[in-house]
């Protein structure tokens, strides 16, 4: 039986839900060389020590060893994407996405191997989506690197050791970012209209995540080719500034975007010097974080200029969530609209748009 998802492959972090389950998968988009790790206490959660090996004949590298995720986030040979890469083209991005795939089939209700049987198998039809100005030559470049077989072995993952688990996915279905987010919002589960404004009028939307900031603008839940555009500017490249301004200021080194963003998540902004008690980054988080948000109001601002037709704007993705109370602040009187778990409505989305391009007895 296949098994339906929406699979988010953010260049901070690879979103997955699985029909049936609302709970999604969040897995940050940090790797890093895998090797014999010490483990002197084994993590109470298997996705703190994503320890995998990944065949893939669309991996460069087909059949190597990874620390993916948390762990790698620790790791001082960790690598993060950057502007240059493209999510379709990107064995790192393949590397998170089969990983949290293979994660979702062995950790669902009831998934237990029967006597005899040594390798669990899985088969998906996945929707997932691309930035607005990827997807026209990317999308089936996407397709085709998801599509078809691939595995991956969890080796020192507790709870997992041991465990390998092919992942067949029989069908990909690519929308576009930020297009998707609006089709779950405008939709039930089943499908039907939710809310008419959403479905049946002009909406801009700014979906704003790590390298890439989106406008898509949807009419009628159909993209404008003329307007929709994106930018190839995201959350990461301010991430990066605070990162460096806290290691000249205080000698302090975050080891990834991935440390940073959960200590800003969690309101945490002091640190710990060497022998000279805490600093403060909250100062230097603001500057950067002001900057962001001030160039987003701008862009929209600009969007909006071009095509009054839009009824309203919604900002979405990662990006927006962390930069909101500075968005509203640099917006004044523009009325821009924000929601409720804004990095997952694109995930959402695509799950929506897989199970509208299924019929009923395809999956489940």
């Amino acid at each position: 039986m296949l098994k339906l998802a929406g699979l988010d492959i953010g260049n901070d972090s690879v979103k997955l839900v699985v029909s049936g389950t609302n709970e999604p998968i969040i897995i940050p988009s940090v790797v890093s060389p895998g090797y014999e790790r010490h483990v002197l206490q084994e993590e109470d959660s298997p996705l703190k020590a994503l320890d995998v090996m990944v065949y893939s004949p669309k991996l460069k590298k087909k059949n190597q060893r990874y620390f993916v995720g948390m762990l790698a986030s620790e790791d001082q040979d960790n690598a993060e994407l950057e502007e240059t890469d493209n999510k379709a083209t990107s064995d790192q991005a393949l590397i998170v996405a089969l990983t949290a795939l293979a994660y979702a089939s062995v950790t669902g209700v009831a998934q237990t191997l029967q006597p005899g049987e040594t390798v669990d198998q899985v088969e998906y039809v996945l929707g997932t989506g691309l930035p607005v100005r990827t997807y026209a030559r990317y999308h089936q470049v996407l397709e085709e690197r998801l599509v078809g077989e691939h595995e991956v072995t969890f080796l020192s993952t507790p709870k997992l050791r041991g465990r390998t688990v092919r992942v067949l996915i029989r069908r990909a279905i690519v929308s576009v970012e930020g297009a998707a987010a609006l089709f779950h919002m405008a939709t039930h589960e089943n499908l039907q209209v939710r809310d008419e404004e959403l479905y049946y009028g002009c909406i801009g939307v700014c979906e704003m995540g790590a390298l890439t900031t989106d406008f898509p603008v949807v009419k009628r839940m159909s993209i404008d080719n003329q307007f929709s555009t994106g930018e190839q500017l995201g959350l990461a490249s301010y991430l990066d500034g605070i990162i460096r301004d806290v290691e000249d200021q205080y000698g302090y080194r975050f080891a990834s975007r991935t440390k940073l963003i959960q200590r800003i998540r969690r309101g945490e902004f002091l640190i710990q010097r060497v022998g000279e008690g805490q600093a403060d980054i909250r100062p230097i988080v603001d500057t950067y974080f002001s900057r962001a948000a001030q160039k987003i109001v701008d862009l929209i601002r600009k969007r909006w200029k071009k095509y009054p037709d839009i009824q309203c704007f919604y900002v979405l993705g990662g990006g927006a969530a962390a930069l909101r109370p500075y968005i509203l602040d640099a917006a004044e009187n523009m009325r821009l609209r924000f929601v409720e778990d804004s990095e997952l409505q694109n995930v959402y989305g695509y799950l929506k748009m897989a199970r509208s391009r299924t019929s009923n007895t395809e999956a489940i």
